[in-house]
């Protein structure tokens, strides 16, 4: 399935609410995690199509951040390269970054000690298309996360907030 990249937002949310996840009032990390992966399956159009651009790909990153009140913290971020903005006629265009992420915000509990101190603090950025190969750098990132104990604690614990976004990073 192809879905518009202006759009995009919106179909992840409607797949959120599907696995029975608010975007707004995350409960369930691992139901919202099942919708990303959904998401990360699904092609989506006006992506920067040069064979060896990073046009689509996801990372989830961990930690305390200062935009979350220096709180706890977990994001499922897809990034788009997107092709059809800026003047095509410029032949210094380029695409614009966009990252679309759900951030789940967390107390500080005893089981998520150490989540902002680990050595990584993100799976880094995977860039496999769409199909079997997403799927292998879907299995192997569920793998990377799983290492880490408080990682692990934060997907079963209950988020204090959480949220969607869409935005230009470049």
């Amino acid at each position: 399935m192809h879905i518009p990249w202006r759009t995009s937002v919106d179909v992840f949310a409607q797949i959120l609410r599907r696995h029975g996840v608010e975007q707004d009032s995350v409960t369930d990390v691992d139901a919202a995690w099942g919708a990303f992966v959904e998401f990360l399956h699904l092609d989506i159009d006006g992506l920067d199509p040069a064979p060896d651009s990073d046009a689509d790909g996801f990372i989830v990153q961990w930690g305390r951040r200062s935009w979350s009140d220096n709180r706890l913290i977990l994001t499922f971020t897809r990034q788009l390269a997107i092709a059809d903005v800026g003047d095509p006629a410029d032949p210094y265009c380029q695409p614009h970054l966009w990252q679309l992420s759900l951030a789940m915000v967390f107390d500080d509990e005893a089981d998520l000690t150490g989540l902002d101190r680990l050595n990584v603090k993100d799976t880094g950025f995977r860039f496999a298309p769409t199909g079997p190969l997403r799927a292998a750098a879907l299995v192997d990132t569920w793998a990377e996360m799983q290492l880490h104990a408080p990682v692990r604690a934060a997907w079963i614990a209950t988020p204090a907030s959480s949220g969607l976004s869409f935005e230009c990073v470049c």
